[in-house]
């Protein structure tokens, strides 16, 4: 559960900055912005502490969330969506693109909250 409060703690400058962006005119620019940074996060953000810790306790880490690996798959579908559903749009964002796509995420939240609170298993 602390895991989903930090990544949308992380994740509201990000969306500022892609929104001021966007009614600039450059949507192209806050699409890989979003992308960007949520890829940087996980391949540096992610890694680069557990590395720390790994280096100065000498003991593996261990990541205790319910349902990660469902939340992991779903997120990568997301991003499939994504990029597919940008590019049928010829990259061209549009309200009813943005609502979907705001849709999805809070179906995706909702069902990451409720793997960690035990409502249901992870099938995978």
């Amino acid at each position: 559960m602390g895991i989903t409060f930090l990544a949308a703690g992380t994740s509201v400058p990000d969306l500022i900055t892609s929104v001021i962006v966007a009614r600039k005119g450059y949507g192209d620019m806050a699409v890989s912005s979003s992308v960007g940074s949520n890829l940087f996060d996980v391949t540096v953000g992610l890694p680069f502490p557990w590395l720390l810790s790994a280096i100065i306790y000498w003991r593996p880490i261990s990541v205790d969330s319910q349902g990660l690996y469902c939340s992991v798959v779903l997120l990568f579908l997301m991003l499939l969506f994504v990029v597919c559903s940008v590019a049928a749009f010829k990259w061209k964002m549009s309200k009813g693109l943005g609502v979907a796509m705001f849709v999805l995420y809070s179906g995706f939240l909702a069902t990451s909250v409720l793997l960690v609170l035990g409502f249901f298993q992870c099938p995978f």
